[in-house]
């Protein structure tokens, strides 16, 4: 063969080979770095992209190892639980999608000297390719080790039973404190979970006991509650039966002191002037049956002088009515 031929074809496959080698598809959920003599030169957008082989370089960049997209990674037993697994590996295609790193679990002292474990998923994302190289070494150690240091800061300010129960403020705290610090390195920090809060077993009995020990409490004040409730409603009631009682009878005293009243009156117009000797005639027979009652055993009663008179005037009076009538 001609060795220009030669020469002409080898030129040919090393041009070919150049520009293919010059030749980047980015997805457009993927970012590259490209530095030219050791400088950045430009980040590579998705579509099709051309760099000058051998002297622009790919930069690598530490960032969570992706789960594989193959079927035959999802047999072999890829679960959902290997997703959140943080293993870091070095790349050079930066995934800009919302990635989940777990940090790790550690142990922190609350205000009260308990200690407990916990850790929590961060979801955090990509947002300035350039500053995530450039600006820090390893970005999720970075975030993972400020998450660490900032959940122990939060938890020592709270004691036990208000750790428990405020999940959801941690989390906001946590958060706010992280992406601000994450926007420097060129990454948003968009949630974060607290996942596992363990308490140790003696604490945890000595709040179950407490627990039981509320339970009661409760039930023995609405107990007293019920009990107090009923007595009040028991001595209201009373209460209304007796101002009913007390209405009645002064009602009645009243209807019938109106009629001894009104039969007085009556009594009067027809006896005139002689109602007066009625009047003392009644007063003294009262008066007599008075007497009467309290003596016991001896039954002599001794009447006054003038009682004859007395009974011959009521004798009139009943003579007089027989008259009137």
């Amino acid at each position: 063969m001609d060795t220009g031929l030669i020469v002409t074809l080898f030129l040919a496959g090393t041009v070919i080979a150049f520009i293919f080698k010059g030749i980047i598809v980015i997805r457009s959920s993927e970012r590259m770095v490209i530095e030219r003599f050791g400088n950045y030169a430009h980040t590579l957008e998705p579509g099709i992209n051309f760099i000058i082989p051998f002297v622009d370089q790919q930069r690598n960049f530490i960032w969570k190892k992706a789960p594989s997209d193959s079927a035959l990674g999802r047999l072999l037993g890829e679960t959902d639980s290997s997703l959140y697994n943080t293993q870091l590996a070095t790349v050079t295609r930066i995934d800009i999608r919302e990635t989940v790193l777990d940090m790790p679990s550690q142990i922190v002292i609350t205000k009260d000297n308990v200690s407990i474990h916990i850790n929590a998923l961060l979801y955090i994302e990509i947002t300035n390719s350039h500053d995530a190289i450039y600006r820090i070494s390893n970005l999720p150690n970075a975030i993972e080790k400020l998450a660490q240091t900032t959940l122990r800061s939060l938890v020592g300010e709270m004691e036990l039973d208000k750790t428990l129960s405020s999940r959801e403020e941690i989390n906001s705290r946590l958060q706010l404190i992280l992406d601000e610090a994450a926007d420097d390195w060129g990454a948003k920090v968009k949630r974060v979970e607290i996942q596992d809060l363990e308490v140790p077993k003696e604490i945890q009995a000595a709040m179950e006991k407490q627990m039981r020990a509320e339970r009661d409490k409760r039930a023995a004040i609405l107990e007293a509650e019920g009990l107090r409730k009923s007595a009040i409603l028991k001595a209201e009631g009373e209460k209304e039966s007796a101002i009913l009682v007390a209405e009645g009878n002064r009602t009645a005293r009243i209807l019938e002191a109106d009629g001894e009243k009104q039969a007085l009156e009556k009594l009067k117009e027809s006896l005139g002037s002689e109602f007066s000797q009625y009047l003392l005639a009644v007063r003294y027979l009262e008066t007599m049956n008075h007497i009467g009652a309290q003596t016991e055993g001896d039954k002599t009663i001794f009447m006054p002088m003038d009682a004859t008179a007395t009974l011959g005037a009521i004798g009139g009076i009943q003579e007089l009515f027989k008259g009137k009538v």
